[in-house]
């Protein structure tokens, strides 16, 4: 496929939307025609069935390549279909598992299901963070449990559910969210263990689980960097990942407006998570700002061999996992 680098680099960015249409929003619109990665839809995107499936139609007739189209369906808190369900919601996690591998399966197919119906492809499940910490206050009952060997266990039974009914997973929080005390919309959580011991407790899940996404936190791990830098820009935790768990699939940060990967510049940040081994950045809006930093990369680019050298790796790996699926 010949692309200009620009192209290439869109690819790397899902977007999000405001209300329920895309004409509502010129500049995902123009984004898409760019080349544009994908879109990830919340709560406030969907309001019926028709509307959904006429918003994604309208998405994918302006992508000038197939799109993620994603979401964030775990189950309990993390739900964005509430609105089409009447209040009604699948359960969470780790009151799933708790109801047996079996519930777990047929629920996990059921949200399959209705995601494929809706058009999406992509869902940022399971979340397989090893909740430790009994004060964590984000993680909680989204986290299968609080031992490494069960999260291991339903997480797999998730995966392969979602693998099996054509959505693609993306395993979240690396290196794992669990042992934290801090929300990382709201700040940097900071998690001080020793390296053997997120190791074989929270990064184990990441390593025994095999997916074709894994999503990276904005957390920092004393184990990876002194400096304070969230993993999801650091080349020692992704280089881990990619080196010592041999992970070849597709590496996305959570929310690049989320606080905890606000300590840098925008641009900066974006730029440090491409030269880590990053291959897709999140964003939950189109904003103004947030497309500048995609041309201000892409002007990057011209002159950081690098910078181009990454989005090259990243374009491939990307066009791969789309052409698989």
């Amino acid at each position: 496929m010949n692309k200009s680098t620009k192209e290439k680099l869109y690819q790397m960015f899902i977007l999000g939307l405001e209300g329920e249409t895309l004409s509502g929003n010129p500049n995902l619109k123009a984004a898409l025609q760019k080349g544009l990665g994908g879109v990830i839809f919340f709560t406030q995107n969907i309001k019926t069935e028709k509307q959904f499936k006429n918003l994604i139609n309208e998405i994918k007739k302006e992508a000038l390549i197939f799109p993620f189209l994603s979401i964030d369906q775990e189950g309990g808190r993390v739900e964005r279909t509430e609105n089409i369900h009447d209040g009604k919601k699948y359960l969470s996690p780790k009151y799933a598992a708790q109801k047996g591998e079996e519930f777990l399966k047929n629920q996990t197919e059921q949200i399959a299901c209705e995601l494929k119906d809706f058009g999406i492809n992509l869902n940022f499940a399971p979340c397989v963070d090893v909740n430790t910490n009994p004060d964590n206050p984000i993680i909680g009952e989204r986290a299968f449990s609080d031992k490494t060997d069960e999260v291991i266990k339903f997480g797999k039974i998730v995966t392969q559910e979602y693998l099996k009914n054509g959505i693609i997973p993306c395993l979240k929080h690396y290196p794992g969210h669990g042992d934290t005390n801090q929300d990382s919309h709201l700040t940097l959580p900071e998690i001080n263990l020793p390296f053997e011991e997120m190791e074989k407790i929270h990064i184990k899940p990441f390593k025994e689980i095999s997916a074709p996404m894994i999503m990276a936190a904005h957390l920092h791990c004393a184990c990876f960097d002194k400096e304070k830098i969230p993993t999801s820009l650091g080349k020692n935790a992704i280089g881990y990942l990619r080196k010592n768990l041999g992970f070849e699939g597709v590496i996305i940060t959570d929310d690049m407006v989320m606080q905890g990967a606000l300590g840098f510049e925008s641009t900066k940040a974006c730029e440090m998570a491409i030269k880590a081994g990053v291959n897709i950045l999140l964003y939950r809006n189109s904003f103004d700002e947030t497309i500048q930093i995609i041309e201000n990369l892409a002007q990057k680019a011209l002159l950081d061999k690098e910078l181009k050298e990454n989005i090259e790796i990243s374009f491939e790996k990307i066009m791969k996992l789309k052409i698989k699926n």
